[in-house]
């Protein structure tokens, strides 16, 4: 190919990107705005409207979406209640780290008073928005401080993390119902 083809080649593809691109803006141009100390979201101003394709509550194709009393939004993304009765449910631990937004909790080691040679360690995940059962899981860790001083991985009953889960569900109902009567 000679030097000339190539070169309109080139033109004509950086011609097309900007025309591509150009039209995918629509037109209007979009202002960063400072964020704020532990402001999570919003990375342009008028970002976060109903019509906009990833709005405050995630998608939202047709208006403003309506939830359910069942779902406890209250601006986090998953269950309040399944969020807040994990957090009732495991209260007796030290947790480590946890992401409202992500319905993550993770704790940090904990040995009970009654066996202190044990350990440990939960993840509990909330995976939805609904009250639901399949909406919670729970992975538990065991160690043992064995005869040479070093803490060891141990086999967690197998029931134990659906025990949790069964828990942490119960009070859910509970924080659920208490709220639909304080609003009746």
């Amino acid at each position: 190919m000679t030097k000339t083809i190539m070169n309109r080649r080139a033109a004509l593809a950086t011609l097309a990107a900007a025309l591509f691109t150009s039209a995918c803006s629509g037109g209007t141009t979009r202002i960063p705005r400072q964020r704020r100390a532990g402001e999570i979201g919003k990375q342009y101003e008028g970002e976060g409207d109903a019509s906009t394709l990833f709005g405050e509550d995630g998608i939202s194709f047709g208006g403003k979406k309506e939830t359910s009393p069942d779902q406890g939004g209250g601006g986090i993304g998953v269950n309040t209640y399944l969020w807040r009765a994990s957090l009732d449910t495991i209260a007796f631990m030290p947790v480590t780290s946890a992401d409202p937004f992500g319905g993550v909790i993770i704790t940090d080691w904990y040995s009970p008073a009654e066996t202190p040679s044990e350990r440990f360690k939960l993840n509990v995940y909330v995976l939805g928005r609904a009250l639901r059962a399949d909406g919670i899981r729970v992975s538990m860790f065991r160690q043992v401080y064995d005869n040479q001083g070093l803490w060891r991985d141990a086999q967690v009953q197998p029931d134990a993390g659906r025990k949790l889960e069964d828990a942490i569900l119960t009070r859910a109902r509970q924080l659920r119902n208490q709220t639909r009567l304080q609003n009746n």
